[in-house]
């Protein structure tokens, strides 16, 4: 990936052919997003125009033939790249990333097509669930989970640009940067707020919870590696703990960590070897 930073970089016209050729080739386009980021990231929003008005141009291609995820990815990805340029803060930038699943969310409410097409597929695996999998709340569970997803691929190839960035620029100033990652006492209570208000089903969705959520998640995964890296464990630590990160409690635990993290601080405590 390195290399490809570096090609994209050294001007203008390879960053257009890179990303227009990334863009039009079918399984690697969501790399099309990640590019355009690395852009805006190092020169700025107004000087990637070009950049950006050349790499939408196969998106928009694929969003006609019905693959409307690298061009939603691509939006988002210059909206949260904008906002770590000018803030440089991941809060921030992981709250508004909230946004981009909303955005899904409303849209796929709006055409439901596509996930018509999808239920249709379901039920002809499961012909005995066709009535359950009909229940508009089960729709509305999916709509959400389509909604996440997008939001968690948006934070994800954002901090891919963001390590690119780095690499090139400031190597291993990703890692600490990374390390660093945590939601402020503020923010976290206004991200519990909502996780209650959805929890019980006031006002907002139930489904909406893994919004509000996510954000707490990489903040918690920020704090296990800031604290393995300051006690230098081995990386089978790590290792460890993402096969157990599979399991539901650990992720709740993750959470959990990342709420008291907010407020305790952890990494300020923990001696470093």
């Amino acid at each position: 990936m390195r290399w490809l930073a570096q090609f994209i970089m050294k001007d203008k016209k390879q960053a257009v052919f890179a990303t227009m050729l990334l863009g039009v080739l079918p399984l690697i386009n969501l790399l099309n997003p990640p590019m355009v980021g690395l852009w805006i990231l190092r020169k700025g929003t107004r000087d990637a125009a070009t950049v950006i008005a050349w790499a939408v141009l196969p998106l928009l291609g694929w969003a006609y033939a019905g693959d409307i995820a690298p061009l939603i990815m691509l939006v988002g990805i210059c909206g949260l790249a904008s906002i770590l340029r000018t803030t440089s803060s991941w809060e921030f930038t992981l709250c508004a990333a909230i946004l981009v699943g909303l955005v899904v969310e409303i849209y796929f409410r709006l055409n439901p097509v596509m996930l018509d097409a999808l239920f249709q597929q379901v039920q002809i695996l499961m012909q005995n669930n066709t009535e359950v999998l009909g229940r508009e709340e089960i729709r509305g569970v999916v709509i959400s989970l389509f909604g996440s997803v997008y939001m968690f691929l948006a934070i994800t190839l954002t901090m891919l640009a963001r390590w690119m960035q780095a690499s090139l620029f400031n190597p291993s100033g990703f890692q600490k940067e990374f390390h660093r990652l945590r939601i402020g006492h503020k923010v976290t209570l206004i991200l519990i707020s909502f996780m209650v208000l959805t929890s019980f089903g006031i006002i907002i969705p139930e489904s909406w919870l893994v919004y509000f959520t996510l954000p707490l998640v990489f903040s918690g995964i920020a704090l296990v590696h800031a604290v393995c890296a300051q006690r230098q464990y081995p990386i089978l630590v790590l290792v460890a703990f993402y096969v157990l990160f599979l399991l539901p409690v650990t992720l709740q635990l993750v959470v959990l960590l990342a709420v008291i993290d907010s407020w305790y601080d952890f990494r300020g405590r923990v001696k470093k070897v």
